[in-house]
């Protein structure tokens, strides 16, 4: 009607957004396997990303791309504690990305203060003991399968109602296990066991699994899907930055709290804009 203006919902974006630096200790990750394998040059890498903004690093010694080969937990070990060791003081919490009880272990005694654990206490049995007994953050993530099939064709019935599901039923298996709820944060998983259009449906409605009550980390960086959304079709990895910027503020206007990138500087800003438009009194 002529005159009359539609009256929008308040946007909330409950806490300031938390970039989290990916570390990749690792011959064989999507985005930049090998280029961070020495010790040092990881330990450069992370001081480099708390310079520009990043909160959080998440050192993990072992990929997680379609595909990836499990890695043996000596050679974990040998690829992450050191850097953790190298990290701390740094500027930022530390986080281990990891399945493994035994790595967990270690990297909370080198310093790290969340484990990220994308099988969401799954694979290893003696992994919820640890976490209950540590003084620690932890991040459950959903992942259809494991990273050498996940990415076989993958179907839901509704993807965002059983990610829901599967989130809700590992977040009450953590907190029987002894792992305090407030401790607790979710993933959706984006581009583990999902398609495109899996993704988008779950960045779409990701207010549905902010309802579950935890903080939400949302990590896009870089991933295949960005890539064939983008014009020319096909953008590859180094020049995903664009779309992972727009998923980044997208998610955080749906309540996401903590994004896990590579590009730490062009999202910092990009989220710390967002979230002074979003917020009634503009404040960052």
């Amino acid at each position: 009607m002529e005159g009359s203006c539609a009256i929008l919902p308040m946007v909330v974006v409950p806490l300031s957004p938390v970039v989290m630096g990916v570390v990749n200790v690792t011959p064989d990750s999507f985005s930049d396997g090998g280029r961070y394998l020495r010790h040092a040059d990881a330990i450069a890498h992370g001081r480099s990303l708390v310079a520009q903004g990043a909160g959080i690093l998440d050192v993990g010694g072992e990929s997680t791309r379609p595909g990836a080969e499990p890695v043996g937990e000596a050679e974990e070990l040998r690829r992450v504690v050191p850097v953790l060791e190298g990290l701390a003081g740094a500027g930022a919490r530390l986080s281990v990305d990891t399945t493994k009880a035994a790595v967990a272990r270690a990297a909370l005694e080198a310093g790290a203060g969340i484990v990220n654990d994308v099988s969401a206490l799954r694979l290893d049995p003696e992994l919820a003991g640890v976490l209950a007994g540590a003084d620690c953050d932890v991040c459950l993530m959903h992942m259809l399968g494991e990273p050498r099939t996940m990415q076989d064709a993958p179907r839901y019935d509704d993807v965002v109602d059983e990610v829901k599901a599967f989130l809700a039923e590992r977040l009450a298996f953590a907190v029987g296990a002894g792992i305090a709820e407030e401790r607790v944060w979710l993933d959706p998983g984006i581009g583990f066991g999902k398609t495109a259009a899996h993704n988008l449906e779950l960045l779409r409605r990701l207010g549905e699994l902010v309802a579950l009550g935890r903080p939400l980390v949302v990590g896009t960086s870089r991933k295949s899907f960005l890539g064939l959304l983008s014009r020319p079709a096909g953008r590859e990895v180094g020049d995903r930055v664009a779309g992972t910027i727009a998923t980044n503020v997208l998610a955080l206007e749906r309540g996401a709290t903590i994004f896990r990138v590579h590009d730490v500087a062009a999202v910092h800003d990009a989220l710390a804009v967002a979230a002074a438009t979003l917020r009634p009194d503009g404040a960052g």
